[in-house]
């Protein structure tokens, strides 16, 4: 639905991906920002009930200006709340998989919770990468360690698990559906 409503508004649609964790209901977990309107406020509780998204420190994945950025989420919040930045799209999720170009703290290398796993860093050149394990398992240290090693990412936020998916028109066309909160798209136009 996301990548006809795109296309019916002169979108040609490159990449699609659920971004970041959601309720039972389909709303997101955390803040989401969309066209510069908060649809959901941040969230810096904590639960037992996401694990994953209140493992701290979370983050946010955001565009200020044209320029996307990854950071804590109390970094953003005080920021955000000063009128410092004034994000045009924000999506909250957890747990940050590289903080300053070092691993999490609490991400254990060896780890057997190996799962899908999707996720969104910022390289060196300010290029944004997004990466899904798609059919390989993995756990969140090694996860980490793609983009902190492979991609140079100073910041990485992981954002879903094992429902995730991600359409990719050139790579992955055919991956399509699932129930989402948040979606992110990568469009031409």
């Amino acid at each position: 639905n996301v990548k006809n409503h795109l296309k019916s508004n002169n979108k040609e649609v490159l990449m699609l991906t659920n971004g970041g964790m959601y309720t039972t209901t389909n709303n997101p977990e955390g803040l989401l920002i969309s066209d510069s309107v908060e649809i959901e406020p941040i969230d810096l509780g904590s639960s037992e009930r996401m694990l994953n998204f209140y493992l701290k420190p979370n983050g946010v994945f955001y565009i200020n200006n044209g320029k996307a950025y990854i950071e804590e989420t109390n970094t953003f919040n005080k920021k955000y709340l000063k009128k410092e930045i004034t994000p045009s799209e924000a999506t909250q999720s957890g747990p940050l998989l590289v903080i300053d170009g070092k691993h999490h703290p609490a991400l254990n290398h060896g780890s057997k919770s190996e799962k899908l796993r999707s996720g969104v860093g910022i390289m060196d050149n300010g290029k944004v990468i997004f990466i899904i394990s798609d059919k390989s398992l993995t756990n969140f240290h090694d996860f980490a360690t793609i983009f902190k090693e492979i991609f140079r990412c100073e910041n990485a936020l992981f954002l879903d698990g094992a429902i995730s998916k991600m359409y990719l028109k050139d790579l992955n066309p055919t991956e399509l559906g699932g129930g989402f909160g948040p979606i992110i798209s990568v469009t031409n136009k």
